[in-house]
């Protein structure tokens, strides 16, 4: 394994890159040699970030960026992080017309992680059901409670109209409105 170990930010230790050099075998058990692993390590204040490029000579690319406010928790993190999506993407390369060499993984940070697996799940679950109480009321007056309310979005019924409609908040800051056809 061929590792380049990057300091930005931060004085060059020894002990960091022997620790890098001892948490990034971990996966070599994975991938198929000669594997190159790029390992930039910064910190901005109070916080240090661990970004890892591996690349194997499969055509297998796995990238994963961790920041903590210790340097060696971000280190183990970042490396738990790659060993889990090689694991996964090995487990999907034993399905038929699959190859190993085909996958190309970017791992950026564990809420992206998290979406993944979401989007993974094979059939779509209601995690959380919330009833609302469409209360009839003009769009000038939905905007005034959205206004005063917390909430993105309020689910009204339209005075004029009698059908239920919702008001949002824009990205742009401006209103939205549905209502049915």
């Amino acid at each position: 394994m061929r590792l380049n170990v990057t300091f930005r930010h931060m004085e060059s230790s020894p002990r960091i890159k022997d620790y890098v050099q001892e948490k990034t075998q971990k996966v070599k058990k994975y991938l198929n040699e000669p594997i190159e692993a790029n390992v930039v390590l910064s910190t901005e204040k109070f916080r240090y970030t661990v970004d890892v490029s591996l690349a194997a000579n499969n055509g297998v690319v796995i990238n994963g960026v961790e920041s903590q406010e210790d340097v060696y928790a971000a280190i183990d993190t970042v490396v738990d992080k790659l060993e889990r999506q090689i694991k996964k993407q090995l487990s999907k390369s034993k399905r038929p017309n699959i190859k190993a060499a085909q996958f190309r993984m970017h791992v950026l940070s564990a809420s992206e992680e998290k979406e993944e697996e979401e989007e993974e799940e094979e059939t779509p679950k209601v995690i959380k059901s919330t009833t609302y109480s469409a209360k009839p009321m003009s769009i000038e007056e939905a905007m005034e409670q959205l206004k005063a309310s917390k909430n993105d979005f309020v689910i009204f019924t339209n005075a004029a109209t009698e059908a239920v409609n919702v008001i949002y908040w824009r990205k742009d800051g401006h209103y939205g409105l549905i209502e049915p056809e």
